[in-house]
């Protein structure tokens, strides 16, 4: 017998155990979109397909805290990422005047690399001594760029020719389903948002044109910043159009009055105070000349220094960074000790993370949750413990993790939580973790894993006809249990699949039960349920597995 057939006897079109990745599954992706529906999240999609912990991540959107969850590998923490993600458009929806922002913090390929390429050194490569410099500032550059690009995205309204970035959330590989204002979806500032950031006070659209002259993305930075100027309606600041206007047209002077004198007769080349002035004119000129193209070139050069050595995950240049520099009032960088990064101090990013979320108020958006997941995957971590903890240590600050309006949500790998308890109490008293949400495993029962796997097997089973005279037959309502023999009760199941300790794993455990009863079995002897004894011997095969995996002498 196949498992097709198998399949279509209980009327089951789609295996309910083959996925392993939350991203890729498309059996979560129905049961998410029925448990999240018409802007409410109904029973179905919180009792079964949810962890028991789901609600105490989750958190308030209208007042997001922090959650610190460390889970093995397949204990559903991309899962959790997605349903955050799925509650908070559900919450968007309902919440229009005061929605919130999802961040995905997941896809740290391309912040990694170019922070090892500014940190690390050509000529003696080192990415463990690189990782180890990353700072809470180099974090909040990270978050700040993903977000900042977005709202010029849209303001420009160039979010349709943007290129995809894959740290945006949601990223490459995050799930976008009817997110609402979820950036990377296309950042809702609401219907005119050109219009709103008008009407604000020239502080904070001179505010706003500052962080995207420092945190746009390199491609085109500098164009951006002259189009945001316009269309915020920016004037060249006076001091700089004062002294454009004395180097381009500065000669006109000296010119007309030389050619006044000469016609006049005044204009003795021996002396004389026409001569004179034409001379002290054309010095004032030329020191126009050399403060507009020479001087201030080199200032914004030295600033644009400054910025790129302290943002330490942007892919721009000193000369990106200046032609961007120039578009801002010099007032702005003159008190650029409160706002332009140009100095390892954190204030400076939290001044601008208060500044750009007190601007998303005006559209709409009240809070900002950042969900960081996937911290083994990135190339130059490749899962190494010790790699994995320079990045995410600076990131467990207390002031980081309570800012007002902004949630942090970490799904961490099992092996931080082994070096965290290896911490000191210092550690400890900076991170304040017992107010962080802190669940120190994402564990699942044996109870937990049999819902969860019923209500998998409910959601691919052939549902009733759509519309009148449809000639498909529904599926005769079954359970988990309906699939195995007799003599097999739940609390077998449930024991088998406590043994597992995790999605992932259950769902191998049953898919092997499926694969190992089909190929014992012949179609001619129409034996529809799996006996006991193939429960028991797969389920000893995969402790073993889980054993070794555990263990580590197993890859998967």
């Amino acid at each position: 017998m196949n498992l097709s057939t198998f399949f279509e006897h209980w009327r089951i079109v789609e295996n309910p155990f083959r996925g392993e990745e939350a991203r890729q599954d498309p059996v979560f992706q129905r049961l998410e979109a029925k448990g999240v529906s018409g802007g409410h999240v109904s029973a179905h999609g919180t009792g079964f397909t949810t962890h028991s912990d789901f609600e105490k991540i989750l958190g308030d959107f209208a007042r997001p805290s922090t959650a610190i969850v460390f889970g093995e590998k397949g204990s559903g923490k991309t899962a959790i990422r997605l349903q955050i993600a799925d509650r908070v458009g559900a919450f968007n929806a309902a919440n229009p005047q005061a929605r919130c922002l999802l961040v995905a913090y997941d896809e740290l390929n391309p912040i990694l690399d170019r922070f090892n390429e500014r940190v690390g050194s050509e000529r003696k490569p080192n990415v463990p001594e690189a990782l180890a410099k990353m700072r809470l500032p180099d974090h909040m550059d990270a978050i700040l760029s993903l977000i900042v690009p977005r709202v010029v995205d849209t303001i420009l309204k160039e979010h349709d020719a943007a290129p995809v970035q894959p740290v945006v959330v949601t990223g490459a590989g995050s799930s976008t389903r009817g997110v609402a204002g979820v950036i990377g979806a296309g950042l809702d500032l609401g219907p005119e948002p050109r219009k709103t950031i008008r009407r604000l006070e020239p502080t904070m659209r001179q505010e706003l044109l500052l962080m995207q002259a420092v945190y746009d993305r390199a491609e085109g930075a500098e164009r951006r910043t002259r189009r945001l100027r316009r269309v915020l309606r920016l004037p060249v600041p006076g001091r700089v159009w004062l002294w454009s206007a004395l180097a381009g047209g500065g000669w006109l002077i000296p010119a007309g009055l030389a050619w006044w004198a000469y016609e006049e007769g005044t204009l003795n080349l021996n002396g004389g105070w026409a001569l004179y002035s034409v001379a002290a004119l054309t010095a004032l000129w030329l020191i126009g000349i050399a403060k507009r193209w020479g001087w201030d070139r080199l200032w914004y050069l030295r600033l644009a220094h400054k910025v790129r050595r302290q943002v330490r995950i942007s892919g721009r240049g000193d000369v990106s960074f200046a032609r961007s520099l120039r578009q801002l009032d010099p007032a702005m960088l003159d008190a650029g000790g409160g706002l332009l990064p140009i100095s390892p101090s954190e204030e400076h990013r939290y001044s601008l993370l208060d500044r750009l979320h007190r601007l998303l108020v005006h559209f709409g958006i009240a809070s900002i949750i950042v969900v960081v997941d996937r911290m083994d995957e990135p190339t130059l971590i490749a899962g190494d413990p010790e790699r994995m903890k320079s990045v995410v240590w600076p990131m467990l600050n207390n002031k980081f993790l309570q800012q007002s309006g902004l949630g942090v949500k970490m799904l961490l790998p099992m092996e931080l939580r082994h070096a965290l308890f290896r911490e000191s109490a210092a550690f400890f008293q900076e991170a304040r973790l017992d107010k962080q949400n802190l669940i120190e495993r994402l564990s699942w029962t044996g109870a937990m894993l049999y819902d969860l796997c019923n209500a998998r097997l409910q959601a691919c089973l052939m549902q009733p006809p759509v519309t009148e005279g449809a000639q498909r037959p529904a599926a005769t309502p079954i359970t988990l249990l309906d699939l195995f023999a007799e003599d097999v009760t739940r609390a077998d199941i449930v024991d088998a699949l406590d043994q597992m300790h995790q999605p992932r794993d259950a769902f191998k455990l049953l898919y092997q039960c499926l694969i190992e009863h089909c190929s014992n079995v012949t179609q001619d002897q129409a034996q529809w349920r799996i006996p006991r004894l193939v429960l028991d011997t797969v389920k000893k095969q995969q402790v073993e597995r889980v054993r070794q995996l555990s263990s580590g002498v197993r890859p998967a």
